[in-house]
């Protein structure tokens, strides 16, 4: 059985270089070729949700961020009726309840925890864009 998958805009939020380059070499092992752009931080990310001609598919977005809380992004993120509709998930070493409760209040669409073993991360992150690229995702 063929099921047709799709290539996905991802956003990554991330402010570890060591992060994006793990993210980075897991998602070139895909069968599908993503593209991936990159913020350090929520300023860079909305300077690039900008452009709401080039919306990404899937936000990954990492809690700990400098200037502003990845729970703060989200909370903006949300409320604007333009970028609200973007799935976005959490990737993140925080295992506080408090965190995950918040985030699924807001509107998340996933929280993962970031395994310290490379193969456990590389087997979430594979289950997590397989699962947005069999998705209808809404195009604006």
């Amino acid at each position: 059985m063929n099921i047709l998958k799709r290539s996905l805009n991802i956003l990554l939020i991330e402010d570890h270089l060591i992060e994006v380059v793990k993210f980075k070499k897991t998602v070139s092992y895909s069968e599908l070729k993503h593209t991936i752009t990159e913020a350090r931080d929520a300023d860079e990310a909305f300077k690039i949700l900008e452009d709401k001609n080039n919306l990404p598919d899937l936000i990954l977005l990492d809690l700990n961020m400098p200037k502003m809380s990845g729970v703060e992004f989200l909370a903006i993120l949300k409320r604007d009726p333009q970028l609200r509709h973007i799935p976005t998930v959490i990737l993140t070493t925080s295992d506080n309840q408090k965190d995950l409760e918040e985030c699924f209040k807001i509107g998340v669409s996933g929280y993962i925890l970031k395994p310290l073993k490379y193969r456990d991360y590389e087997t979430k992150i594979e289950a997590v864009l397989t699962y947005w690229s069999l998705n209808e995702l809404i195009k604006y």
